[in-house]
C-alpha cells in the first residue's frame, strides 16, 4: 500500500517513506501510539500510522504495541495471552497484507459462548472462526517446534474473534496492524474443551453462520498449515520479544476462512468439525 502523503510542505515528510523526518524514533512511536490510543477512547477512526512509522519498520510497530499494551495493563487490564493475526491465505490477500503478526489479549476482551457482546464497543467489527489454544505448561524456548506446542497445550475450544480496527476503513499495511494490537476486538470462547490427543487439527473443517446463514467456510489448513504451527510460530516470535507465552495463556491461532463484517446486532455461530460450536450474540449497547 502507498503512505499517506502530507500535502502541506512544511511538514517535513518524507515522500518516499510516509514518515515525519522532523520527527526522532521516540517521538514517532509516541506519536503513533497516542493515535491509536484516542480512537479507541473515542471510538473515532483514524489515519494509518504508517504516516509516522513507514510501511516496513516492524519492531516500532511492536514498540508502538508495547506502549498501547503497558497504558492498558497499568489502567487495570489483565493479560491474559495473545493472538495471532493474517495467518490464512484468504485474510491476507483481503487486506494486501502477507506476514502474520501477533497482539495481546487482556481480561476485558473475553467473553463466553452466548454471553452478550455490546456492539457500541467496536469501531468497524469483523468476525472470524478460529481455534483457540489454552496452555497448560509455558512456552518460552526460543527454538519451540510443533511437538513443544503439543506438549504445552492443555486443552483446545472454539472460538469467534471479533476482531477490529482504529483504522479508517481497514485501509492497513503490515505496520499498521501490529501497532493497532493486530487488529484485536474481542474473543468469544466455547465453553467444551477437547484434548489434542491423536486430533489432526489441519483436518478441521469451519462453517461460520450469521443469524442461520452460513457467511464464511474454511479449515485448519489454511492456518499457515495447521493451526499447531501457526502457535509454534508465536511462541517463537514472543520469545524473541521477550513476552514468551506462559501456562494458563489462551492464544488465538488464527483464522481457518475469510473475515466478514458484523454490520449490526446478530449471532454468529461457529461449527468446527469434532470441536464443536461457539456462539458471539453482537447486541446494540455500550457496556
Amino acid at each position: 500500500m502507498t503512505p499517506l502523503q502530507d500535502t502541506d510542505e512544511n511538514t517535513g515528510t518524507d515522500e518516499n517513506t510516509g514518515t515525519d523526518q522532523n520527527t526522532g524514533p521516540d517521538g514517532r512511536i509516541d506519536a503513533a501510539a497516542a493515535l491509536l490510543t484516542a480512537a479507541a477512547a473515542t471510538r473515532t477512526p483514524c489515519a494509518p500510522v504508517r504516516r509516522y512509522l513507514g510501511e516496513g519498520d516492524i519492531d516500532a510497530a511492536y514498540e508502538v504495541q508495547r506502549r498501547v499494551a503497558a497504558a492498558r495493563a497499568a489502567s487495570g487490564a489483565r493479560r491474559v495471552g495473545a493472538k495471532i493475526g493474517l495467518t490464512a491465505p484468504v485474510v491476507q490477500q483481503q487486506f494486501g497484507v502477507f506476514q502474520p503478526d501477533f497482539g495481546v489479549l487482556f481480561d476485558d476482551m473475553m467473553y463466553a459462548h452466548g454471553e452478550p457482546l455490546p456492539l457500541g464497543r467496536f469501531i468497524q467489527p469483523r468476525a472470524e472462526g478460529e481455534i483457540a489454544f489454552v496452555l497448560g505448561r509455558d512456552l518460552d524456548l526460543p527454538g519451540a517446534g510443533v511437538a513443544d506446542v503439543l506438549r504445552a497445550t492443555e486443552f483446545v475450544l472454539p472460538a469467534v474473534e471479533i476482531v477490529d480496527s482504529r483504522i479508517t476503513d481497514w485501509d492497513l499495511a503490515i505496520t499498521d496492524t501490529v501497532a493497532d494490537n493486530a487488529s484485536s476486538g474481542a474473543v468469544v470462547l466455547g465453553t467444551t474443551p477437547h484434548t489434542l490427543d491423536a486430533r489432526d487439527l489441519s483436518r478441521v473443517g469451519m462453517t461460520l453462520h450469521r443469524d442461520g446463514e452460513p457467511v464464511s467456510f474454511g479449515a485448519g489448513h489454511a492456518c499457515l498449515g495447521s493451526p499447531v504451527v501457526a502457535v509454534a510460530w508465536l511462541a517463537r516470535e514472543m520469545v524473541r520479544r521477550e513476552q514468551p507465552l506462559r501456562a494458563g495463556d489462551v492464544v488465538m491461532s488464527g483464522a481457518l476462512g475469510p473475515m466478514v463484517p458484523v454490520g449490526g446486532p446478530g449471532r454468529f455461530r461457529l461449527e468446527l468439525d469434532g470441536l464443536g460450536e461457539v456462539e458471539a450474540v453482537i447486541e446494540e449497547g455500550t457496556k
